[in-house]
């Protein structure tokens, strides 16, 4: 029987009921071993949240084995996700990582699985991106997969040794911040790297893949993004939202509706241009990288909504 990558999933308050029947659709999660991973939560009012997923989570069948792995403390997304994903390469050499605000598309698995089969030993690849954002100049793309500059937390998968040879200390920043040549390379896959990257050695955000994205640009490597999204972000404004403020309208995508058939690619400079002004900064998301790293972020988010709530009205 074929060796498939476990399926790992990061959950908090949101109910992972819509991400586990995607997956059941897909043909290999019943060869597949699920691990879920439950943070603990802050406060008691985010607690009957946590609790009542727990009771959910532990009725989940379809998978060839569950394991679910319970904090007893809140660790926040970067510790939850560092230390989750060393725990699995502890045991296996590659996973498939997801969290609680994705759907997927019923090729998922097959494209996850092939892909890291096909270039597990090309270490110019870092890692599988699952989803792919809707690039104006991917309706004349002829490939089914891209490379990119940077890699996306939306649903991927990696290696352990690509893991394991990356570095999680910010200790780097001070010289790294000094050095425009490296900066201005590392911004090939979006002028918004670098400004994340610093909100994140300020502790601002606590988005942990703006480190796995420069922990790719220093071993000059790629990613690989399927030309039809397999992935969907269903958690803008869901009520559950921490990390993201917008509407996601930007990021909506349609999830592929065929199977993957070949892997196989170059580097495309059409691409990674169009690809790099995709990702760089608006105005709007230009001022949020001020108003978080100078303060002021948080009421201007509560005005913004705010103002939005009396247009519905």
């Amino acid at each position: 029987m074929r060796n498939f990558a476990p399926i790992v999933i990061f959950c908090y308050r949101r109910s992972i009921d819509k991400l586990i029947h995607a997956l059941l659709q897909n043909k290999e999660a019943e060869n597949s071993d699920l691990i879920i991973f439950s943070d603990g939560f802050k406060s008691k009012s985010e607690k009957n949240d946590i609790l009542n997923n727990r009771k959910k989570l532990k009725k989940i069948i379809g998978f060839k084995s569950i394991e679910i792995i319970e904090s007893t403390n809140n660790q926040g997304l970067s510790k939850s996700i560092i230390n989750g994903v060393t725990y699995i390469f502890n045991k296996y050499d590659k996973a498939i990582i997801l969290e609680d605000d994705l759907i997927v598309s019923k090729y998922f698995l097959n494209y996850m699985n092939n892909a890291l089969g096909y270039y597990e030993n090309n270490l110019d690849i870092w890692a599988i991106s699952g989803f792919s954002p809707p690039l104006p100049c991917l309706k004349n793309y002829s490939a089914e997969v891209y490379f990119s500059y940077r890699t996306c937390s939306w649903g991927w998968a990696t290696w352990k040794n690509r893991w394991n040879n990356s570095i999680w200390s910010m200790k780097f920043f001070k010289n790294f911040k000094k050095n425009k040549d490296l900066i201005k390379r590392f911004e090939l896959g979006g002028n918004d790297l670098f400004k994340m990257l610093e909100l994140y050695y300020l502790e601002k955000i606590d988005s942990w893949d703006i480190v796995w994205c420069y922990n790719q640009f220093i071993n000059k490597a790629y990613s690989v993004f399927p030309k039809n999204s397999m992935t969907k972000n269903i958690g803008f404004n869901d009520g559950f939202e921490t990390h993201t403020s917008s509407d996601g309208e930007k990021w909506n995508v349609r999830l592929a509706t065929s199977k993957i058939n070949c892997l196989n690619t170059s580097l495309n400079k059409e691409i990674i241009s169009c690809f790099k002004e995709y990702h760089d900064l608006s105005f709007y998301t230009k001022v949020g990288y001020f108003l978080k790293k100078f303060g002021g972020y948080e009421i201007a988010k509560k005005l913004k909504n705010s103002v939005n709530f009396i247009k519905n009205i």
